[in-house]
């Protein structure tokens, strides 16, 4: 067993063996001298390695960071959330744009027929979004969250392929049950150069490579149903180098 384990292909500086050798030929004055001076030595070697901090998208009380490009939509902030309703489609975009990164979100659609997204990497005009979208699907038959929708271009174009019998099968027995309806759904959105990978509650629905687009907004979504609040919380990112 050794002291430090490697990290990054660095070697062990001792195991307990040595070390424990070492400390016994030392007075207690060299030895507290001997720890700090190893302790110090060995700290550059896991802060190089540490993970980035996930920074939030929404401070549960604020729309800071964010703005609604549509002339329509209302927007809440209650209990933490935010709150969208309205009766056209529309969606709520990041003020700033993203390229390489994961992406966190929990969302909560209401019962009846509905259907959200989160738009990554998105495009603004106003009154329009579009871009790559991973799909909140409530169609309790379908069940295509998770999956990955083109909104305002190629539509299904490849997670699952719409109208491609076996294209939809095979996304179906990779997402399985991972989406509940009726409660809150955890995304994971992982953009890197072409590579583009959703997993909705831990399950990996897409992992495809693609190269449409590079940067983006990412953006919530109201599907314009009257009446209904689309809820969402819990929005994070961590960009990536």
């Amino acid at each position: 067993m050794t002291f430090f384990t490697p990290v990054n292909g660095a070697e062990s500086l001792f195991s307990f063996a040595e070390l424990r050798l070492i400390l016994t030929a030392l007075t207690m004055n060299t030895r507290r001298l001997f720890l700090a001076t190893l302790a110090a030595a060995a700290m550059p070697i896991f802060a190089a390695d540490a993970p980035a901090e996930f920074t939030p998208l929404f401070d549960g009380k604020t729309m800071t960071g964010w703005k609604n490009p549509y002339e329509w939509g209302q927007i809440e902030v209650k209990d933490g959330e935010i709150h969208l309703t309205g009766e056209k489609k529309f969606f709520v975009i990041t003020e700033k744009s993203y390229s390489d990164f994961i992406f966190e979100g929990d969302v909560f659609i209401p019962e009846g027929k509905a259907n959200s997204g989160f738009i990554f990497r998105g495009l603004v005009q106003p009154n329009k979004v579009w871009g790559y979208q991973a799909e909140v699907d409530g169609d309790a038959n379908r069940k295509w969250s998770g999956g990955l929708y083109d909104e305002g271009r190629r539509m299904w174009f490849i997670s699952p392929i719409k109208g491609n019998k076996e294209s939809e099968e095979a996304f179906r027995a990779r997402a399985g049950e991972a989406f509940k309806r009726n409660d809150w759904n955890t995304y994971r959105i992982t953009c890197q150069g072409k590579k583009i990978k959703i997993e909705v509650n831990g399950v990996t629905t897409t992992d495809i490579e693609d190269d449409k687009d590079a940067s983006g907004v990412i953006a919530i979504q109201h599907h314009g149903e009257k009446g209904a609040t689309y809820k969402f919380r819990n929005l994070r990112i961590k960009e990536l180098k």
